[in-house]
């Protein structure tokens, strides 16, 4: 008896191995069993999001760093800034192009029409790519500025795609620690003059440098809670420019803010919202600036640490992702001739990627900014 129990065992083993199943069709997929999407076209809308380069958005990538002359012509350039050894906190920001680029995987144009505004940006006048980092060392600062610079400058010299609307194109940068955005300004400077700054942050980063680096050295000196005292001296800001979201401690209790006047900055708090509300923050902001040309920086710690904890200097009380996106969409009209993301440092964020997905959110939102609003230069 026990041989034909075996034998009857391992016959159905091989009838179970050896079944052929057929599914059903469903509704995707046609009875004669032909997919539906049958073109290049179809696939790759399919694949877009998770294979290839990792771009900001899917975004085309174009090597705008190259000598060559005839580089494929853009509008709107992403730029990364891997760097983060001016942070005076957590370090790990050096890795904050890449976060950013992952969190907008699912940001597409194929899918882009805004909810709220009933535009797609990325179908508009505008060109946009992604450029990919700046070349920068980890090993001296100075040195990572100048080549930051030199790649701001190499990007926005180049002559735009649409020369109707604008001859240079705008850069959006990411960041990388908050120093970054002196290299971007001293670069802004040659094309557009100085500017207005619309300084989204919990820090005010107008401390002078003997305060803030000690008076050490020039070289401690200049750190991502310096660089607007130096963009001040080296007369990049108009006396114009405005803070928003502040709620940090400051060092000194009068000097700071008597500097920060100085700066040319007035001072939008965190909990200001809570008076004022969305509307009177985005009246405050749009007061201050004028008719001049912006520049916003986004220091994702603006954030309160429920919605971006992946930052080196996090502060508790801040706005909701909501709400500095609601800020963001009211400033539609400005002069927005440049911006950045920064202080994303994804070691720290969460399982859900909650920081990296909103710094591309805020980053579409700036690109949409640019977009809607066209600079003549």
């Amino acid at each position: 008896m026990l041989p034909s129990r075996i034998n009857l065992l391992f016959g159905f083993c091989t009838i179970s191995v050896a079944r052929e199943i057929t599914f059903p069709p469903v509704a995707a997929i046609p009875s004669n069993g032909q997919s539906i999407l049958s073109t290049a076209d179809d696939l790759l809308v399919e694949a877009l999001k998770f294979s290839g380069l990792s771009t900001f958005a899917n975004v085309p990538f174009v090597h705008c760093l190259s000598n060559d002359q005839d580089v494929e012509k853009y509008d709107i350039a992403i730029l990364g800034a891997p760097f983060d050894t001016a942070t005076t906190a957590r370090p790990g920001a050096r890795f904050g192009p890449h976060g950013i680029r992952d969190g907008s995987r699912r940001i597409t144009g194929l899918m882009g029409w805004n909810i709220y505004t009933g535009r797609n940006s990325f179908l508009d006048w505008a060109r946009v790519v992604d450029c990919g980092d700046a070349p920068l060392t980890f090993l001296d600062n100075t040195v990572a500025l100048k080549q930051l610079e030199h790649a701001h400058k190499t990007i926005s010299g180049r002559p735009a795609n649409a020369t109707d609307v604008s001859k240079t194109p705008r850069i959006i940068t990411l960041g990388g620690d908050h120093t970054t955005t002196l290299a971007a300004l001293r670069s802004t400077h040659d094309h557009w003059g100085a500017v207005s700054v619309i300084h989204f942050d919990s820090h005010i980063d107008t401390w002078d440098p003997k305060i803030l680096g000690g008076g050490i050295s020039q070289y401690a000196g200049v750190n991502h809670g310096t660089f607007l005292h130096l963009a001040h001296e080296e007369g990049l800001l108009l006396n114009g420019s405005i803070h928003a979201g502040i709620r940090a401690p400051l060092v000194r209790r009068k000097g700071d803010i008597r500097n920060d006047k100085r700066c040319g900055f007035e001072i939008v708090t965190a909990r200001d919202i809570d008076r004022i509300g969305i509307d009177g923050i985005v009246r405050r902001l749009k007061e201050r600036v004028g008719n001049t040309k912006v520049y916003i920086s986004v220091d994702i710690d603006v954030l309160d640490p429920a919605y971006a904890p992946a930052t080196g200097t996090a502060e508790v009380g801040g706005w909701s992702t909501r709400e500095l996106l609601s800020i963001l969409d009211g400033l539609e009209g400005m002069k927005v001739i440049g911006a950045d993301v920064v202080e994303v440092a994804p070691v720290y964020d969460n399982v859900g990627e909650t920081t990296k997905l909103a710094a591309a959110e805020v980053v579409y939102s700036l690109m949409s900014l640019m977009v809607e609003t066209p600079v003549k230069s």
